[in-house]
């Protein structure tokens, strides 16, 4: 199985969320158990208590991982239908979060294929926050899971560096703070959704 460079080191991500979350692009999340990697080209900072779009906004139980050590997994359900995956990141006791909106699989191409059978090619496989979560087989249950330490089942490895061109702009899909330039893609890749200027938003927004 491929390597996909180091594990990324814990104070990579325990730094301020809008500081953390383009530098992720580029890295990859693997799935150790079936071999499908994910090389990451969209993501959106959510800041916590200081975000009102944040489900860390107020304190509750299932936002309270997000209080934890950086490099924690959030995975939260959403619209009945789709798991969303989340990188706990800053210092502990800050709730920040990055939302990993989509990326390429570079691992596990045929796993990732039988997960997603109606994508109708690659760019599509981890298109979105659901797919991005349903080719690296995430649920509810790898809530908490430690993304930075050796032999667990999902890893956060360093890849082969980030994109020259990363681009900012407004998040998707909220209906507070929808302006704030926090979410991260690369130019140009085929993976990265459409913007789409928050028209269904839960209660509050993503993470």
């Amino acid at each position: 199985m491929p390597v996909h460079g180091r594990l990324v080191p814990r104070s990579f991500l325990a730094r301020d969320v809008v500081a953390v979350a383009p530098e992720l692009i580029g890295r990859v999340v693997v799935d150790t158990d079936s071999g499908v990697a994910v090389r990451l080209t969209e993501v959106e900072a959510y800041a916590g208590p200081l975000d009102p779009a944040s489900h860390a906004f107020r304190r509750t139980a299932r936002s309270e991982v997000m209080y934890g050590p950086p490099g924690r997994l959030y995975v939260y359900f959403i619209y009945g239908m789709h798991w969303c995956a989340n990188v706990v990141t800053g210092p502990e006791g800050t709730a920040s979060a990055v939302l990993l909106r989509a990326g390429e699989v570079i691992g596990g191409l045929d796993v990732a294929e039988r997960r997603r059978p109606r994508a109708h090619r690659p760019a599509e496989l981890a298109r979105g926050p659901a797919g991005l979560a349903t080719v690296l087989g995430l649920t509810g249950a790898a809530t908490g899971s430690d993304l930075l330490a050796p032999n667990r089942r999902w890893e956060l490895r360093a890849g082969d560096g980030a994109p020259t061109a990363v681009e900012a702009g407004p998040r998707v899909g909220v209906s507070v703070a929808v302006d704030l330039p926090w979410r991260f893609h690369e130019r140009d890749h085929d993976s990265v959704s459409t913007f789409r200027r928050g028209t269904r938003a839960g209660r509050r927004g993503r993470v």
